[in-house]
């Protein structure tokens, strides 16, 4: 480590610290500018310890590019512009020509090693912000004239207390930086923690979505079988129907042919009437001439007598016929509005399939629609990514 921090200039070996041993060692000045070295010393007195040593994971010098957290950190960070305009608020420089170093300070002697590493850091940085150009421009001309002579002793002194003030001001604008950049880290964990958040969010509402998806899915399946077996019960009603309307049939011919039946009957009574009536006026010649006959009138009462219980009967069944008809004309309404109702149920259901299928297409919109949103929301996060490690 020796060799590598050793520098030659104008034939003489000075050793440089390393940045390990400058958190716990002041800066080391030559043999030839003991009151600059003092003189310097008793300035950076001022500094608070705390800022010039720091822990390894917080030294950075000012300028440098920061390596990329770990944590995400949105492209929210403000310019360097911005960054230039807080320094000069904190520092009290209104002009770009503030910053500029003082002309009657003379330049370090050859062989000084009070060299300031942050200065040197900030010369390298390539920032658009006039300042540092300025400071980039004052440092290279720093450089230039410190090959000159180291015998003159007014120059060590000089350039010490202008590195003492410039360290105070850039451990100003270190500590301004550091609290920039922490609070920006913070409401980036804080933002990245929001974006988590609402991807949760996201990713319950379309496990909600998928189980309403289901839920509607079961519920389109139970009303297709319902469809199915309305469909099915209204053709077994149908086939019923059918087979009434075949049995009314029928019953509609054996009614005809039963009048049929009592019309002939009554014929045949009127017939037989008229006979029993001519019987009945030749009855008294036939009683004297015989009474053979009058077993042939109490056969012609018996067969009046049937005919009497035959008409009965048929009176009956002509009856009996006729609350049969009106049963089933009961019946048949009774099946009309049986088949009405199946139909309208069948209508209801299919409307209610109607109904389910476009809740069904809703939320598949829907689902696509928080697919896109949830897609967006990662082209975001990977843009996010993209733009804070191109930085």
């Amino acid at each position: 480590m020796a060799d590598k921090n050793s520098v030659r200039r104008g034939g003489r070996r000075t050793s440089r610290p390393s940045k390990r041993d400058k958190c716990d060692t002041p800066n080391v000045t030559s043999a030839s500018s003991d009151v600059a070295s003092t003189d310097s010393a008793s300035t950076k007195s001022y500094v608070p310890q705390e800022n010039t040593c720091l822990p390894s994971s917080e030294r950075t010098v000012i300028g440098r590019e920061l390596s990329p957290p770990t944590k995400e950190v949105p492209s929210s960070i403000p310019s360097s512009k911005v960054i230039i305009q807080k320094i000069r608020q904190k520092i009290g420089a209104k002009d770009p020509n503030d910053l500029e170093f003082d002309n009657n300070v003379r330049p370090e002697a050859d062989g000084s090693e009070d060299n300031d590493p942050d200065i040197e850091e900030l010369s390298k940085l390539r920032c658009p912000s006039v300042c540092t150009e300025v400071i980039a421009e004052k440092e290279k001309r720093r450089q230039k004239r410190q090959r000159r002579c180291a015998d003159y002793p007014g120059l060590a002194f000089g350039r010490s207390v202008f590195s003492s003030d410039t360290m105070m001001k850039f451990t100003m604008i270190y500590n301004e930086l550091h609290n920039t950049l922490n609070s920006q880290l913070k409401r980036a964990e804080s933002e990245v923690a929001a974006l988590n958040r609402r991807i949760q969010l996201l990713e319950e509402d379309l496990e909600r979505s998928e189980e309403r998806l289901a839920t509607a899915t079961a519920k389109l399946a139970e009303a297709s079988q319902a469809a199915d077996e309305s469909e099915r019960q209204r053709k077994i009603l149908e086939n019923r129907s059918l087979a009434d309307e075949e049995r009314m049939d029928a019953l509609e011919n054996q009614l005809k042919e039963a009048r049929f039946l009592a019309e002939e009957a009554d014929k045949k009574y009127d017939e037989i009437l008229s006979k029993f009536n001519m019987k009945e006026a030749g009855l008294s010649y036939i009683l004297i001439q015989d009474d053979s006959q009058e077993e042939k009138i109490v056969e012609l009462e018996e067969e009046l007598r049937v005919v009497g219980n035959n008409l009965k009967s048929l009176e009956v069944s002509e009856e009996k016929a006729n609350q049969r008809e009106e049963e089933y004309k009961q019946q048949i309404k009774n099946l009309t509005n049986r088949l009405k109702e199946a139909e309208a149920r069948a209508e209801f259901a299919e409307r209610s399939v109607q109904k389910l299928q476009k809740e069904v297409d809703r939320l598949e919109d829907e689902l696509v629609a928080e697919k896109e949103k949830y897609r967006d929301i990662g082209d975001g996060l990977d843009l996010a990514f993209v733009e804070l490690y191109g930085y």
